[in-house]
C-alpha cells in the first residue's frame, strides 16, 4: 500500500512539474473593442491594456489561462469625441472604473479543436459581475514564442452596463447604443 501511495505522489509531482506558466508581454498584448449604436452606422473603437496574464501549458497543450485588464487604460482610437467618450466610458454609466479598476478573464475549460485552434470557456468579470463566455482562440508559435488571437461579442447588459440599452426603451431611437460589444484580443507571450 505504501508503494502505491509513493507511486501516486511521484506521478502527481511529475504532472505538476510538467506544467509551465507562460506570461504575456503586456507591452505587445492588447484588447481592441468596438461599440456602436443599435443600427451600427455610428461605431466607436479603441483599446484597453493588460496588467498581467498567463497561460498554463503542458508540453504543447494549453490547459488554462488567467488575465487582468486595467480598465483605466481605455482609449478611443476612432478620433470621434475622444476625451468626452473615454470619460463617459469610465464613469458610472458604463464601466465605473474608479470603483472597478480591474476586469479579469479566467479559462475554465479548454478543448483543442485542431493544431492551431482551441475552444475556451471562461469567466469574464467586469464590475465584480462574472458571466461565462466562450470563444475560439487561434494560436501560432513563431521563433518559440506564442501568439494568440480571439474575437468574441458580449451582451454588456449582463454586466450591468445598461446606459441607453435597447432593453430600457419602449420606442427604438437612432441613438440607442447596441448591447453588443465586440472584442478582438491579441496576445503575445514572453
Amino acid at each position: 500500500m505504501k508503494k502505491l501511495f509513493y507511486v501516486v505522489i511521484i506521478c502527481f509531482t511529475c504532472i505538476i512539474n510538467a506544467q509551465k506558466r507562460i506570461e504575456i508581454d503586456t507591452t505587445k498584448s492588447v484588447v481592441k473593442w468596438t461599440g456602436s449604436n443599435l443600427f451600427k452606422y455610428n461605431k466607436h473603437f479603441g483599446t484597453v491594456k493588460f496588467i498581467n496574464g498567463h497561460i498554463i501549458k503542458s508540453n504543447d497543450v494549453i490547459l488554462g489561462g488567467r488575465f487582468e485588464i486595467d480598465m483605466n487604460t481605455i482609449v478611443n482610437t476612432d478620433g470621434k469625441y475622444n476625451e468626452m467618450l473615454v470619460k463617459h466610458l469610465k464613469n458610472q454609466d458604463f464601466f465605473d472604473v474608479e470603483k472597478y479598476l480591474i476586469a479579469t478573464i479566467k479559462f475554465t475549460e479548454v478543448v483543442h479543436k485542431n493544431v492551431n485552434t482551441i475552444k475556451v470557456k471562461a469567466n469574464l468579470t467586469i464590475k465584480n459581475i462574472t458571466n461565462e463566455i466562450d470563444f475560439n482562440i487561434t494560436f501560432k508559435v513563431i521563433d518559440g514564442t506564442y501568439e494568440m488571437n480571439s474575437k468574441f461579442i458580449i451582451d454588456r447588459t449582463l454586466w450591468d452596463i445598461e446606459y441607453e440599452s435597447k432593453g430600457l426603451f419602449a420606442n427604438i431611437k437612432d441613438d440607442i447604443i447596441s448591447d453588443a460589444i465586440e472584442f478582438e484580443v491579441d496576445l503575445k507571450f514572453n
